[in-house]
């Protein structure tokens, strides 16, 4: 069968970042894509794959029955179970995990995981960063009407289990944006909040840069992938390495404002050192001018999906 024309099975939990991450690869084989969010029972909700055998009926989400998936792509830890269970019901399937299972990579045929989770072994492809279903585009409707010729979209996050984000450094990430325009005029800010921004920051964005930017704080039309294409700069907070990995796409500048952290993260370490060493990112708070430079767009999604499609027409063409 042509590659074109595999049935694939997109599991994940029903999350904006495990779909972006299941559909980017997924959608790089082709468009014949059934997405299933799947749910599972308790314990199995709460414990790591692995510990407890995995039955049909631990399911909550339908399974399909008409058509037999030829590759099944999944994303996040409750994923996994379902991965697994409809490996052993279809064992012809290939079934591809992204990120660390947390269980032997042998119930997979591939695992694609980013070099900050240092995850590895003879079926697990590395990627730079996090996957996406972003592409270099820009023929997203300007709904805002913004000029893009200097656009500088800042993409806030939240806090996290890592990092600490509050009102206080907010206020900071404020002033640092104000100074930037007061030098610099012609530059159009486009502030993107995120469903981990907290009311109270949001409140702050409003105040604090309502009157030189275009705000979107969550509600009406969401620009965020208008800023992944139009953009000219970005300035990113450093607890997502998702936002930061689909703005990478662009090959624009990406200024990191770098978080207070709240314990030491290792894998976030690494990600942040690699995207400084690869030239993707620089330090927002150690500039006081945006500065021009470039590099290789990132579309980790494609390239993998490359090296998988080989894979399997080498396996095929060994079967022979």
């Amino acid at each position: 069968m042509s590659i074109n024309n595999l049935i694939i099975w997109s599991l994940t939990d029903g999350s904006k970042g495990m779909i972006s991450q299941a559909n980017g690869l997924a959608f790089e084989f082709n468009n014949n894509i059934t997405q299933i969010q799947t749910d599972i029972i308790f314990p199995w909700s709460k414990l790591q794959p692995g510990i407890l055998p995995i039955y049909k009926w631990i399911f909550k989400n339908d399974i399909p029955n008409k058509k037999v998936p030829n590759i099944i792509i999944s994303c996040g830890r409750k994923s996994v179970y379902l991965s697994i269970y409809l490996k052993k019901k279809f064992s012809k399937a290939i079934n591809i995990h992204i990120q660390n299972p947390k269980i032997s990579s042998k119930n997979f045929n591939f695992i694609v995981a980013p070099n900050h989770d240092n995850y590895k072994g003879s079926n697990v492809i590395n990627s730079v960063g996090a996957l996406h279903h972003f592409k270099n585009q820009n023929d997203i409707k300007n709904e805002f009407n913004i000029n893009t010729n200097n656009l500088v979209s800042c993409i806030i996050g939240g806090e996290n289990n890592h990092y600490i984000f509050n009102i206080n450094e907010a206020k900071n990430l404020c002033n640092k944006i104000l100074k930037l325009k007061e030098k610099n005029p012609i530059l159009e800010f486009l502030i993107i909040s995120s469903r981990r921004t907290t009311l109270e920051i949001k409140n702050l964005l409003k105040n604090k840069l309502g009157s030189i930017s275009t705000l979107w704080l969550g509600e009406g039309f969401n620009p965020y992938e208008f800023a992944i294409h139009n953009s000219k700069f970005f300035i990113v907070t450093s607890d997502s390495t998702s936002m930061i990995s689909e703005a990478a796409v662009s090959g624009m500048p990406i200024y990191v404002y770098q978080l207070p952290f709240k314990r030491k993260s290792v894998r976030f370490k690494r990600f942040h050192d690699e995207f400084k060493k690869l030239n993707i990112t620089r330090d927002f708070q150690s500039t006081n001018m945006l500065e021009k430079w470039s590099y290789d767009k990132l579309n980790e999604s494609k390239r993998i999906a490359g090296i998988i499609k080989e894979r399997i027409i080498e396996g095929v063409n060994e079967s022979k």
